[in-house]
């Protein structure tokens, strides 16, 4: 391929130029417009032409003048980004398949890094180079050694823009042999002497340890090898904290930017973050969640996982299963700033993230898989809720989460693992709009807050490029048989109302200080057996509070010597009169579930047989990565009047199985409904 001249020295004196008329305005600005250049802001100048350079040494370089990328050829790995006094923000002494790379979890846990085989220049202008670096899978050479995929990544560089844009086109041919993809992600190594700084929301940010911090030397592990006591830090104020890569995870839904800061003596702070403007690509729906950023420093942008889930979460592919999907794009962004760092960095990374979405879908890539907002279809209804239990009149569904996946049953949009999801909230009259959705069949499904179960509407919806599809009116009648004769929680698929208990003060997170995300710090299992040491939990009907008197998760008791013990709690509540002949209900919603049975019993708690039994479920393991809920699963147990008795009674929930600490559930929410009148 034909070589650009290089302009390095016509770069180089650029920069310069501008360096001098920043310090000049610097020099004669007021206070109030010195804090309105805290940020050295790229676009404020006359962007450069984006220039495309290929060289004999397996490279390529693409370079707008304020940022400059280098990947790999043909293997498609990004190398190098040089940006303001940083030859490479990412880890030079890294190889170059462990800097910037995707990688697949497949067949046996096997990890396969795509270094693909074909280079292609997708589009050169002044304003956008996009290039692609693809391989087609071959049966003879690739058989159960790389994932059975074509794959192609594509990377974009726009003028003005200080980042790279990222995505990928995935494809699985109808021959091609059967496969599990259990993760699909693109991750980041930055700099580990220069990175310390990670930023996740307004409120979640903190200086990090260090990679090294990790090793055994440094610290110790504690009860599985993701989290660790920092017992001699690099960083002395670091220890006596745990750190642990799920206490950073995050919602789909508000997994819009992570990223991190290098705060060098000699030059402006500089920041690296990965902006996500739509969930479209993600698997789970909106409250699936998953891996931020981390100690290394390493960044992630996560599409597909089993965290939070487990196998639950579709993930098998058929032979004779055709499937194609484009995971992203999203944007490497990249910004400095010479006073107040932190702040400055993350309120601009957070307008970059703003701009980004406004542009969403992007109407610059080059791959007609990624239609533009022509190519795309809205929604519109409005979602009304019918209990005549709690109201005459139907009741607006306030903030509900509507959303279109591929069909399936109600609630199969949080296992669903293939295809595209689009999802928004209702306004206060339970309207909404669903925008650029791609072409395509889809279901519509919701969740109320403060109503049980899973809505799906009987429609099927096809998507065609320019349509717009008005639903009307649509009623959810949740699950109910009769009327509440007590409840306990609030029906939101989480257990953040109950009681979470304070961490033991050796084994803290300083980014989990906050009472929202106290759920976040490690061993809060372990105190269920020092604060219920005498006897499991009871709880009383009108009497107990859920918010203090209902640990967070129904979890094993120490039961010595290494050993766990299965735990039964009882909920004690007074009937005045008994229906002998009518059915109650017992509404069970779980919130989590980890290699857990609950069974159920009423008033004899040494019943040979449970009345009922969830059986063996889940495998989310939310307890053990400080998540405060996994999977959603509901159960409507029809109990006979003759189980119950005037006066007191009692129902005993045993979750009864205890292989290891982690064996648990979380209750999301519990109703005893009387028989219907």
């Amino acid at each position: 391929m034909e070589k650009v001249v290089n302009r390095s020295h016509l770069r180089q004196l650029v920069f310069w130029l501008l360096t001098i008329i920043e310090l000049l305005l610097l020099l004669s600005a007021s206070s109030e417009q010195l804090s309105a250049r805290k940020l050295l802001r790229e676009d404020t100048t006359d962007p450069l032409q984006v220039q495309l350079e290929t060289s004999d040494d397996n490279r390529v370089v693409i370079d707008n003048g304020l940022v400059q990328v280098t990947i790999g050829n043909p293997n498609g790995y990004l190398i190098g980004l040089k940006y303001k006094g940083f030859d490479n923000v990412l880890e030079s002494r890294n190889k170059d398949q462990n800097k910037g790379y995707w990688d697949i979890v497949w067949d046996d846990n096997a990890i396969d890094k795509i270094e693909t085989e074909q280079f292609k220049v997708i589009t050169q202008t002044d304003d956008l180079v996009e290039l692609s670096f693809s391989k087609t899978w071959n049966y003879t050479t690739d058989y159960r050694k790389a994932v059975p995929l074509n794959i192609d990544k594509r990377y974009i560089v726009r003028r003005g823009v200080s980042g790279v844009y990222m995505y990928g086109i995935f494809e699985r041919l109808a021959e091609f042999p059967a496969a599990q993809m259990y993760q699909i992600r693109i991750a980041f190594k930055l700099q580990e002497d220069k990175f310390r700084f990670m930023a996740l929301s307004d409120t979640r940010q903190r200086v990090m340890p260090m990679g090294r911090d990790r090793n055994s030397d440094r610290s110790q592990t504690l009860a599985f090898k993701e989290a660790v006591l920092l017992t001699n830090p690099t960083d002395p104020r670091l220890k006596g904290e745990v750190d642990d890569k799920y206490q950073y995870s995050c919602e789909n839904k508000d997994n819009k930017l992570h990223g991190w800061i290098a705060e060098p003596d000699d030059n402006p702070a500089v920041g690296f973050w990965v902006i996500t403007p739509s969930n479209e690509f993600r698997t789970g729906g909106p409250h699936h969640q998953d891996l931020t950023s981390h100690a290394g420093p390493t960044a992630l942008s996560m599409f597909v996982s089993t965290h939070y889930t487990g196998k639950d979460i579709e993930t098998s592919y058929n032979e004779g299963e055709p499937w194609k999907k484009v995971f992203g794009p999203v944007l490497i962004y990249l910004n400095s700033a010479s006073k107040d760092a932190r702040k400055t960095l993350w309120e601009d990374a957070k307008r970059q993230l703003n701009q980004e979405i406004e542009s969403w879908p992007y109407n610059f890539t080059g791959s007609e898989d990624f239609p533009n907002a022509d190519g795309r279809g809205k929604v519109s209804g409005q979602l009304l809720v019918r209990d005549r239990y709690m109201d005459n009149e139907l009741m607006q569904a306030q903030s509900a989460f509507v959303g279109l996946a591929p069909p399936g049953e109600a609630g199969s949009w949080q296992t669903e693992g293939k295809g595209y999801q689009f999802w928004t909230q209702t306004d206060e009259n339970g309207r909404f709009k669903i925008e650029n959705v791609r072409p395509g069949e889809y279901n519509l499904y919701a969740w109320v807050p403060g109503f049980i179960g899973n809505y799906k509407s009987d429609l099927n919806i096809t998507i065609e490029p320019g349509k717009d599809i008005k639903l009307g009116t649509l009623i959810y009648d949740p699950p109910r048989n009769g009327p509440t004769l007590w409840e306990i929680g609030i029906p939101d698929r989480t257990a953040a109302e109950f009681y979470v208990p304070d961490p033991y003060p050796t084994l803290m997170n300083s980014i989990c200080i906050d009472d929202v995300d106290r759920y976040r710090q490690y061993g809060l299992w372990e105190r269920y057996s020092d604060i219920y040491r005498h006897g499991d939990l009871v709880y009383t009907v009108g009497v107990s509070n859920y918010s203090r008197d209902w640990f967070y998760a129904h979890v094993t008791r120490d039961g010595g010597n290494s050993t766990k013990r299965p735990t039964t709690w009882q909920i004690k509540y007074n009937l005045e009169d008994v229906s002998e002949t009518g059915n109650y209900t017992l509404q069970l919603a779980l919130a989590s579930a980890s290699y857990a049975e609950v069974q159920v019993r009423f008033n004899y708690s040494d019943s040979d047989r449970p009345y009922f039994t969830t059986r063996l479920i889940g495998s989310d393991n939310a307890v053990a990565r400080h998540g405060i809920h996994g999977l959603y699963r509901l159960y409507s147990i029809i109990v006979p009047g003759n189980q119950f008795q005037k006066g007191e009674n009692k129902i005993f929930l045993s979750q009864t199985r205890s292989t290891g600490a982690f064996d648990s559930v979380m209750y999301d929410y519990i109703r005893l409904e009387g028989p219907t009148s």
